[in-house]
């Protein structure tokens, strides 16, 4: 392909040469010889500084959205207004413009994208459809499971992706879709099939500053990215924010399906959530589906109606959203237990607001209701994200639970005392009974060390992370392997989980 045909539909301010490309990179690291290098401005560096170097590696032509840097000789040059969208339009030709051949859904929502996402994808593969998953936990694409850097990549890793699926057989794609990657356009040009929005509660505001501008990135799911507007929206009409999407959408696309608890065109009839799982009448425009599904919990029955109605809206039959839903067991790290045969419930979640502390502290108080059991939860917040939000997320955690531990989740750059002293503030509010321990290792076994039969230990805040974020970098840390280790301790049968296997 020559570097005219990959920057096909890109704008551009001007441009020379023409050369055969090979490959197309954004990170000087990954360029080989024949390779097109898009220099463009980050939310934390800038790629223009790199393009000596890329240009040393064998790249053959530059993009780039600086009009300070000079062609250099022998090297094709473009210069575009927007780094980003060009790198979507060169990426799209350079792999044939694969999202244009493939269904594509796309989550967004503060709660409940990955186990929507892993849903949907279950409910196609019982329909008999071959498609790739994109999101927060892993991706899966062609049979394999990758590591997931990012929750929604990159647009050159997305085409990359939509290929390989394609050269495989998928007919669809299912991606979480965050508020990051709309704002800053990593999925411009991307035509999704449905748009799927679950929920919006304060998350993110270091990054949008307010609720205003953070509803506003997700809306642009529903908008087009560069594109036309979804066929068909999915939207969660007991949330304020999925109520305006869906008179917003209206206009915009030929199918609209709301969902909700008791209302919608899908919801729930004759909810049974026990500790074996959930079970309904799925309600649907066109007759009830009988459901079961082994995740558990008000939140699971919301995941469930949005899957649904994905699935629904990418003309799944009926039986297909039953079985899909049913041979669903379990998320990583989305209230995944930790069991080594003790006497209580061990659960590792992935909550970190103080919505989705509330929600997992309310299904776990449900759970140990019966048994006069207590909830005993071991949480921190992430340390260079928004530091309003941390002593909500202390009041929630204290309002849902009868013994906390405060410790530290992702502390990141800053000092874990400090974000706990944020944290603890809320959690004094409630009353309840707390302790503070900054190692998350000795905390998780404070919690374990605490728990009664009949109790319920949730480990709240990392889930499927397989590392802590220091100043000191990026460390392995499991709380699935840490609370196994917790329970062989005081004397459980915790086999060592070998890799790839679930706690």
């Amino acid at each position: 392909m020559t570097f005219q045909q990959v920057l096909d539909g890109a704008e551009v301010l001007a441009q020379s040469g023409d050369p055969a490309v090979t490959s197309v990179e954004y990170d000087s690291r990954r360029v080989k010889p024949g390779c097109l290098f898009v220099a463009m401005r980050g939310e934390s560096s800038d790629g223009n500084q790199f393009i000596d170097q890329a240009i040393s590696a064998g790249a053959v032509a530059v993009v780039t959205d600086s009009t300070a840097e000079k062609p250099r000789p022998a090297v094709a040059w473009a210069v575009v207004p927007n780094g980003r969208r060009a790198l979507a339009r060169v990426s799209a030709n350079f792999y044939k413009k694969p999202a244009e051949r493939i269904a594509i859904t796309g989550i967004t929502g503060t709660n409940g994208k990955s186990t929507t996402a892993f849903l949907l994808e279950s409910i196609l593969t019982a329909a008999g459809r071959k498609s790739a998953l994109i999101g927060t936990i892993e991706y899966h694409v062609a049979g394999k499971v990758l590591p997931a850097p990012h929750t929604t990549p990159e647009a050159l890793e997305l085409n990359r992706i939509f290929s390989e699926a394609l050269g495989n057989g998928a007919t669809d794609a299912v991606m979480e879709v965050s508020s990051h990657a709309l704002a800053q356009e990593r999925v411009f040009g991307v035509p999704f099939d449905v748009a799927v929005f679950t929920n919006l509660t304060r998350d993110h505001l270091d990054y949008h500053k307010t609720m205003e501008e953070y509803f506003a990135a997700k809306r642009i799911l529903f908008e087009g990215c560069g594109t036309d507007a979804p066929r068909a929206v999915v939207t969660n009409i007991d949330d304020e924010a999925g109520a305006k999407l869906a008179e917003f959408s209206r206009k915009r696309s030929s199918v609209v399906l709301k969902y909700g608890w008791q209302r919608g065109d899908l919801y729930g009839e004759k909810v049974e959530i026990t500790t074996r799982g959930t079970r309904f009448d799925l309600v649907t425009p066109e007759g009830k589906i009988p459901v079961f599904s082994p995740l558990i919990g008000r939140v699971n029955v919301y995941n469930i109606l949005a899957a649904a109605g994905a699935a629904f809206a990418r003309g799944c039959p009926a039986a297909a959203i039953a079985a899909g839903i049913d041979k669903l067991a379990c998320v990583p790290g989305r209230f995944e237990r930790v069991d080594c045969g003790q006497p209580f419930t061990v659960v590792v979640d992935y909550a970190h607001t103080d919505d989705a502390l509330r929600n997992l502290t309310a299904l776990a108080r449900e759970l140990v209701s019966g048994s006069k059991g207590r909830v005993l939860t071991v949480f921190g917040c992430g340390g260079d994200r928004d530091r309003k939000k941390r002593p909500m997320m202390g009041e929630a955690a204290g309002r849902g639970s009868d013994f906390v531990v405060l410790t530290s989740d992702n502390p990141r750059s800053e000092d874990p005392l400090a974000i706990i002293n944020d944290a603890v503030v809320g959690l004094q509010k409630t009353g309840v009974k707390y302790s503070v321990e900054p190692d998350r290792r000795k905390a998780i076994s404070l919690a374990i060390g605490e728990a009664r039969p009949g109790d319920i230990v949730l480990l709240a805040g990392k889930g499927h992370e397989k590392v802590q974020v220091t100043r000191e970098g990026a460390a392995p840390f499991d709380d699935l392997a840490v609370a196994r280790e917790g329970l062989r301790a005081v004397g459980f049968e915790c086999e060592p989980v070998s890799a790839g296997a679930k706690g």
